[in-house]
Formats: structure tokens, C-alpha cells, sequence
């Protein structure tokens, strides 16, 4: 078994704002925008639920060419309505300032099929509504990161 690691930094929950995006709205979009026009640099997606009119998402599949023989899949699209059962995820930066979301989510088509998987940004636009609570993590950095054994940027909590 490989050595066991993680990064991590002590924070805290700093403001939680709730949020409903309206018909029409891309979710990670909204998401973002949200997250900027309340100064939350680092957090996290705690909930949401809803509708969508479409949902593109990725899921995680073999894939023998990567570093680590996984890797996303293309986006794949399930038609509307599409009901949104959960949504979570993290807010941090890139090494430039720029606001980032990763959401992954758990959604059902019209005949109850069960989708989960990681949501692709400008493919999920809301239908009725998408009811979440985002929060502030304060005192620390999140910053997306280079990491070498992967061989591209991931998540990674620093002391402020």
C-alpha cells in the first residue's frame, strides 16, 4: 500500500450566502458569478437541488495513456427535464486570481435514471430552479496547483 498523504490548512466558515439561479442560467456560470459578487474566493458548493433543461457532465474512465490510466470522458449530454438531487463542490483560485468551481452532482432523468459525475461548465442550464447554499472559507488559500504526479492542477489548501 502507498504512503498516505494530504494537504490540508485550518480554516473556517466565513459567510454562506444562499443563492437561486433563475431558468436559463448555466449552473457553474451562475455558480461562479455568485461566488464573485460575494467575495468568496475559497468555499465550497454545500447544496443545491433543482431542475434542468439539459445536463453535460464527465464521468472518471480508464484511460491507459495518462499518468494515472484515468481520465475524464468527453462531455456526455441526457435531455431535459432533468432533476438536480445534489450538488457539491469547491471554490478556490487559479494561480492567476481567477475564480474556479469543481461540482460534481447527482441528477435523474424523466423515467428516474440516476446520473453522477463532474459538471461541465456552459452545458446545464437551469429550467425551473437551482435552490444552493454557497460558504466562505476564510484563513486559509486554495489554489489550484500543479501537482507532478498527476500531471496536472488540483485543489490544494495552503495556509493564508
Amino acid at each position: 500500500m502507498g504512503e498516505i498523504g494530504a494537504f490540508h490548512a485550518g480554516g473556517r466558515f466565513g459567510k454562506v450566502v444562499p443563492v437561486r439561479l433563475r431558468p436559463g442560467t448555466d449552473v457553474m456560470q451562475g455558480l461562479k458569478q455568485v461566488c464573485e459578487a460575494n467575495g468568496i474566493a475559497q468555499g465550497a458548493v454545500l447544496a443545491g437541488i433543482g431542475s434542468l433543461r439539459k445536463m453535460t457532465f464527465q464521468v472518471l474512465i480508464p484511460k491507459s495513456e495518462t499518468t494515472l490510466g484515468a481520465g475524464y470522458t468527453e462531455p456526455q449530454t441526457v435531455p431535459g427535464p432533468v432533476e438536480i438531487v445534489s450538488l457539491q463542490g469547491v471554490v478556490f483560485q487559479s494561480e492567476e486570481g481567477e475564480t474556479l468551481l469543481h461540482v460534481h452532482g447527482t441528477f435523474s432523468d424523466q423515467y428516474g435514471k440516476v446520473y453522477a459525475g463532474h459538471v461541465v461548465a456552459g452545458g446545464n442550464p437551469v429550467l425551473a430552479t437551482l435552490d444552493g447554499l454557497v460558504a466562505e472559507v476564510t484563513d486559509v488559500k486554495l489554489i489550484r496547483r500543479l501537482e507532478p504526479e498527476v500531471g496536472f492542477g488540483l485543489f490544494t489548501p495552503e495556509r493564508a
